[in-house]
C-alpha cells in the first residue's frame, strides 16, 4: 500500500506528531509505503521522518501567491508517486491535496479534520479554506476522518459531507509512558514539592481555548481549603515573562503555590511528578494531553469541551466549562479520596488508553480504512471498520 501524505507543515504539534507515529508503526512492514509532502518547510517532525528513512518534500509555500506553483508541484509530484492513497491532513492540504490528486488521476482522497474551533467571523484565510472544503467535501475527498466525536460534529454543521465522515482518535506509544516511582521522587525534588504535596497538573499552551482563568480561578479555591496543594504549569508561554498570567497570580496569591514551567520537551517526566491532571479548556478537540496523563497513571480532572468527556469516561471526574467552582470542587473531591483511590482511578486510566487509543489500534483503524477505499468498496461507517 502505498500513501502519500499532504500536510501544511511538519512542526511539532498535534497533527504532525500523530502522522509520526502513524508512519513509525508500519515502519519495517513490507505491506506499506508512506510519503510525505510539506506545502510549507520541513520543520522538526520533518527532519525526524527523514532520520526514520521516510521521504519527505518541502514545497516552501510562503503566502496564497504561491498556491497555483504549489499545486501544479503537487499534481506532478502525486502522478509520479503513484499512490494507492493521498491522505491529507488539516484544512489547506485538504483543500489543495484534494484538488491535486483529482487533477493528477484515481488516487484515493482522505482529507483530515482536526480541530473544533471553527473561525466564525471575519475574512481570515483559514476561515475561507475552510468554507472552501465544506462545498467541495461532497466530490473531492473519498473519506473525512476527524479525530474525535466533536469535531465530526462541528463541521457537519459547516455543511461537510456527513455521509463520508468518521472519527479515527489519535494513538499513543505506551511505551513512553511508563511511570518510574524513583523518576518521580527526582523529578519532584527538582520542582521542590514535599512527599506531603499533592501536585495537581495542567499542560497547553498559553491560549483563550484552554481557559487558564479558569483554572487559575479553581485552584485559588483550592490552595484556600487544603494548604498541601501544589499547582504545576506546562506549555508555550506559561512562564514569568507572560505578564497576563502573573497578574492573575498576583491578583490571587497563588504565585507561591504554582510552579511556571514553560514549553518542555520531556512532558512525560514532568507528567510523573502530578498526583491529579487538570483541563481547564472551553474548546478542544481531541485532547492528546488528557490521553497522555492518563497513560502515565494519572487520574484527570476535565471540563467537558471536546472529547474529553468520552476520553476520561469513569476514571475521572467531568465538570462543565467555564465554572470554576464546579472545577474546584472536582479537584477538592479528587483530594479527599485519598492516594489509594487516586492510584486504583490512575490504573483504570492507564488501561483506558491501552484498549482505545494504542498506536496500535489506531492504525489497525487507518489500514481497514486504506484497504476499503483501495479496494473500491464504498465507505460505510466507523463500526464496520472497526470489525
Amino acid at each position: 500500500m502505498n500513501v502519500l501524505h499532504v500536510i501544511i507543515g511538519l512542526n511539532v504539534g498535534g497533527a504532525e506528531l500523530m502522522l509520526k507515529r502513524l508512519i513509525g508503526e508500519h515502519q519495517g512492514n513490507p505491506n506499506y509505503h508512506h510519503s510525505v509532502i510539506s506545502l510549507t518547510t520541513v520543520g522538526k517532525v520533518g527532519a525526524q521522518l527523514q532520520e526514520m528513512g521516510v521521504e519527505v518534500r518541502a514545497l516552501e509555500m510562503r503566502s496564497a501567491l504561491d498556491i497555483p506553483r504549489v499545486l501544479w508541484q503537487l499534481v506532478r509530484l502525486i502522478r509520479a508517486a503513484r499512490p494507492s492513497i493521498v491522505q491529507t491532513w488539516m484544512y489547506h492540504a485538504d483543500l489543495l491535496g484534494g484538488v491535486a490528486t483529482r487533477l493528477a488521476g484515481n488516487s484515493k482522497v482522505i482529507w483530515g479534520v482536526r480541530g473544533s474551533a471553527i473561525p466564525q467571523s471575519g475574512l481570515s484565510m483559514t476561515k475561507m479554506v475552510v468554507t472552501l472544503c465544506s462545498w467541495t467535501s461532497h466530490f473531492l475527498p473519498n473519506a473525512i476522518v476527524c479525530c474525535a466525536e466533536s469535531v465530526r460534529i462541528a463541521h457537519a454543521k459547516k455543511g461537510y459531507d456527513q455521509s463520508k465522515m468518521i472519527v479515527i482518535t489519535n494513538g499513543y506509544i505506551l511505551a513512553h509512558f511508563n511511570r518510574n516511582p524513583i523518576h518521580r521522587q527526582q523529578i519532584r525534588d527538582d520542582f521542590g514539592f514535599s512527599d506531603d504535596d499533592v501536585v495537581i497538573g495542567i499542560v497547553g499552551r498559553f491560549d483563550p481555548l484552554k481557559d487558564y482563568r479558569n483554572f487559575v480561578h479553581a485552584a485559588t479555591l483550592v490552595a484556600s481549603n487544603i494548604n498541601y496543594v501544589k499547582f504545576l504549569m506546562i506549555g508555550r508561554g506559561i512562564n514569568a515573562e507572560n505578564n497576563e498570567l502573573k497578574a492573575w497570580l498576583d491578583e490571587r496569591d497563588l504565585a507561591h503555590k504554582i510552579v511556571l514551567l514553560g514549553e518542555r520537551s520531556d512532558v512525560p517526566d514532568c507528567l510523573s511528578a502530578m498526583d491529579i491532571f487538570c483541563l481547564s479548556s472551553s474548546n478542544e478537540g481531541f485532547p492528546n494531553v488528557v490521553c497522555e496523563a492518563m497513560a502515565m497513571n494519572i487520574p484527570c480532572v476535565v471540563t467537558d469541551a471536546g472529547d474529553a468527556a468520552e476520553i476520561v469516561s469513569d476514571t475521572g471526574i467531568i465538570v462543565a466549562t467555564r465554572d470554576p467552582i464546579a472545577l474546584s470542587g472536582a479537584l477538592q473531591s479528587m483530594i479527599n479520596i485519598g492516594v489509594a483511590e487516586r492510584s486504583n482511578l490512575g490504573m483504570l486510566a492507564r488501561l483506558r488508553i491501552e484498549n482505545n487509543y494504542s498506536i496500535e489500534i489506531v492504525s489497525a483503524r487507518f489500514e481497514a480504512l486504506y484497504e476499503q477505499l483501495s479496494n473500491g468498496f464504498p465507505l460505510t461507517s466507523f463500526h464496520f471498520l472497526d470489525k
